[in-house]
């Protein structure tokens, strides 16, 4: 998978690419991230990318030349299955989508800045625009780092047992249960029997039991009524 991502402050990409996870993607090339500044594309003497908004009202907007130049030189050098938007209005993020993205294999993203981007680059290249949360950050760039992350653990070989993955929350509309490790004993606290019995079909029948009963305490929303009210 290749994907760009356009930013008027790319340093704060850089630790959330380069550790973990996503530098295994890369180091194995499963994966190809490029962080594009999009300051040389500016205008003026001042490499300018924003301006005032028309119509007044306070806060700068990310202007059209800048961001278009920048896009088209990407756009020549290979097809785009989705150019994505980081906005606090757009869909909220969800595992179903990030699953959906990682069959993909080209991918550009734009991070937001100040107020925006100016609508007319929304309508003219964005093909799906991505919140990851009710709330509004400085910049697009932490969100586009979540995005990549959810979608770069899910390609095939970047993490060591794939079946990890596939268990996680959300995979299938629930909450993972808990999950223990050694010792057995702590503080009083011990690991339940189940998990210790050698069992496999017990214990994936109490893995599902609890996955099903926390998701109705915590998340009811993502059950049925039916389900959320057993």
């Amino acid at each position: 998978m290749h994907i760009d991502i356009i930013s008027t402050v790319p340093e704060l990409l850089d630790s959330p690419l380069s550790h973990s996870i996503m530098q295994r993607a890369q180091d194995k090339n499963l994966l190809t991230v490029r962080v594009h500044d999009l300051r040389p594309y500016g205008l003026g003497k001042h490499n300018s990318v924003d301006d005032y908004q028309f119509g007044g009202g306070a806060g700068m907007v990310m202007r059209c030349e800048p961001l278009a130049a920048l896009i088209d030189e990407l756009r020549a050098e290979r097809d785009y299955d989705e150019v994505i938007y980081l906005t606090p209005d757009g869909e909220r993020y969800a595992q179903r989508r990030a699953n959906r993205l990682s069959l993909c294999q080209n991918l550009l993203l734009i991070c937001g800045h100040y107020k925006g981007i100016d609508e007319r680059i929304r309508e003219t290249y964005v093909t799906l625009e991505i919140s990851i949360g009710d709330y509004v950050l400085s910049g697009g760039e932490l969100a586009a780092a979540v995005v990549v992350d959810s979608i770069g653990r899910l390609l095939p070989g970047v993490i060591g047992d794939e079946t990890s993955a596939l268990t996680d929350t959300f995979q299938d509309d629930l909450l993972a249960p808990p999950v223990y490790t050694r010792p057995a004993e702590w503080r009083g606290r011990e690991v339940p029997a189940i998990l210790r019995s050698g069992d496999t079909g017990a214990i994936e029948a109490w893995r599902e039991e609890q996955a099903l009963e926390r998701t109705r305490q915590r998340r009811p929303d993502l059950l049925g009524d039916e389900l959320a009210d057993d």
